[in-house]
């Protein structure tokens, strides 16, 4: 039934704007962050890793978890529509399945936003006359971003589903990268959600902040993942059938 969730969840995206939104959102701060890049070149002196500094300052800080809680509450926006909930809530599928698949499709064009997110960082360095291939860690600093997600994507999933306003949960996630930024600077980064992509994608930093503390790191996103995840599936499955507006 999950697969036959996710399936179904596939094909409301497709010609969705949610791919216009993918491809045309993280040009933004790539520009940025290669303009930021250029304009200091002489204080910013590592090149590749100087540049991934001034790509993830915006990126990540700024434009990350907006991004995937766009994706959710358009997601979610099909059914808080005409009487599109009142359909899902009575169509003879575990509520369990229905947010995990729309959390699979979530995830899965997370992915794909932080695949072409690399390749912009690579287009740039390359303009930039940046010597050589991207450092093997900034691979590394992706992958642990994109596993970050998880968390983000199941907290703005399940705040997309409650919350029937499409801009309220985006404000939530840019307000909650705000909180991220002064958490990361206390060094509480593994205990906000909206920290864990900038520390796993190692922001604004040239040298990896994580150091030693990976496993704590992924324990964090799965603590943060499942805490999330059971709350969704729960209010689901009590929400009864309501009239729509």
């Amino acid at each position: 039934m999950l697969l036959r969730c996710i399936k179904a969840e596939n094909m409301k995206l497709k010609h969705s704007i949610i791919w216009s939104a993918c491809i045309l959102i993280p040009i933004i701060p790539a520009v940025m962050g290669t303009a930021n890049y250029l304009n200091n070149v002489g204080l910013l002196t590592e090149e590749w890793y100087s540049l991934w500094t001034q790509f993830t300052l915006f990126y990540s800080w700024l434009f990350y978890a907006p991004l995937i809680a766009l994706y959710c509450s358009y997601l979610w926006r099909l059914e808080h529509l005409n009487s599109n909930w009142n359909v899902l809530m009575t169509a003879p599928v575990p509520v369990r399945d229905v947010f995990l698949g729309k959390l699979a499709v979530i995830f899965r064009v997370t992915v794909f936003t932080q695949i072409w997110v690399f390749l912009l960082f690579a287009i740039c360095g390359k303009l930039c006359g940046l010597p050589g291939m991207m450092p093997a860690d900034t691979m590394l600093w992706m992958l642990r971003g994109t596993l970050a997600a998880a968390a983000i994507g199941t907290l703005q999933l399940l705040l997309s589903m409650v919350i029937r306003s499409f801009a309220v949960p985006i404000g939530i996630a840019l307000a909650g990268c705000i909180f991220g930024f002064l958490f990361v600077n206390k060094g509480w980064g593994l205990y906000w959600p909206y920290s864990l992509m900038m520390v796993g994608m190692n922001a604004n930093k040239s040298e990896d902040a994580l150091g030693g503390e990976l496993i704590p790191f992924l324990v964090s996103v799965a603590v943060f993942f499942t805490a999330f995840a059971a709350a969704a599936v729960t209010w689901l499955g009590k929400k009864d059938v309501k009239a729509q507006a």
